[in-house]
């Protein structure tokens, strides 16, 4: 069994006492900012892989395709939703630790996390069709059919050509002035980008055109509290949004289940 602390980043590992003030900090700023916060109704409760470490997660034509990290259990595969059971799967180098994906057309796209370089993989076969290569981290990504998103640890969202996936520009996150650091998985849903922020049970809701955090999406308590004794649970990341039928859904690193919810104003 993989430990739950795996999911700690190196660049964010330097000292634990500044982890927990950053993070004590941005809830501190988040309780008193004038920004909705939105609570949650589980309205259906999925199995899913409790080996797989969650990076991307997108919902088309029926099923969902989902990324997983770590060097040597990296993947992308295809999952059946109601059973959890995976359909497809093609493995990543162990060289590299595999991070989000989107799905643009007939392609997969998916990143790596400290290695630099991205891969195009064919939806129906999952095999490599090309790579492409970018400055920093990789760690979120998604789409709007205009443009590919993409997050890297930081506040900063960049804005991706669709086909040859050069950053066209970037977008720069802030919740009432201040960033919005550890921007992770995105998925867009119905005109923004929902981000989970790494480390935390938040999603932040992002107006893509001005950058701001138009809602706060608490997601604590979603997974008992047994599970993350009993199979080491790691934090909240994967968000995927099926736009025909209105349903959101996520899950995260090494989670049991995974859930659909609604979104209820507080």
């Amino acid at each position: 069994m993989l430990h739950s602390t795996l999911n700690f980043k190196p660049a964010f590992c330097k000292s634990t006492v500044q982890v927990l003030l950053a993070l004590l900090a941005c809830s501190a700023h988040w309780a008193f900012a004038a920004i909705p916060v939105y609570g949650y109704v589980v309205k259906q409760s999925y199995p899913h892989d409790p080996q797989a470490f969650t990076q991307g997660l997108v919902f088309k034509d029926g099923v969902l395709f989902e990324s997983t990290g770590l060097n040597g259990h990296s993947s992308i595969r295809k999952v059946q939703l109601e059973t959890g059971k995976v359909l497809q799967k093609q493995d990543i180098d162990s060289a590299h630790f595999g991070e989000g994906i989107a799905v643009v057309g007939n392609d997969i796209i998916g990143l790596t996390w400290t290695s630099h370089i991205g891969f195009v993989f064919d939806i129906k076969t999952f095999k490599v069709k090309r790579t492409f290569n970018y400055p920093g981290e990789g760690w979120g990504l998604t789409q709007n059919g205009q443009f590919v998103f993409m997050s890297d640890g930081t506040a900063a969202i960049r804005v991706l050509h669709p086909t040859t996936l050069a950053e066209v520009r970037r977008i720069d996150v802030t919740a009432d002035g201040a960033p919005v650091e550890r921007l992770n998985e995105l998925e867009w849903v119905e005109g923004e980008i929902f981000a989970n922020v790494w480390g935390t049970d938040t999603i932040a809701r992002i107006d893509p055109t001005s950058g701001h955090v138009v809602g706060w999406i608490d997601l604590g308590g979603l997974l008992e509290p047994r599970w993350k004794g009993i199979r080491n649970a790691d934090v909240l990341n994967g968000i995927a949004f099926d736009a025909k039928a209105h349903r959101l859904f996520v899950t995260g690193k090494l989670w049991p289940r995974l859930f659909e919810i609604e979104l209820v104003r507080k």
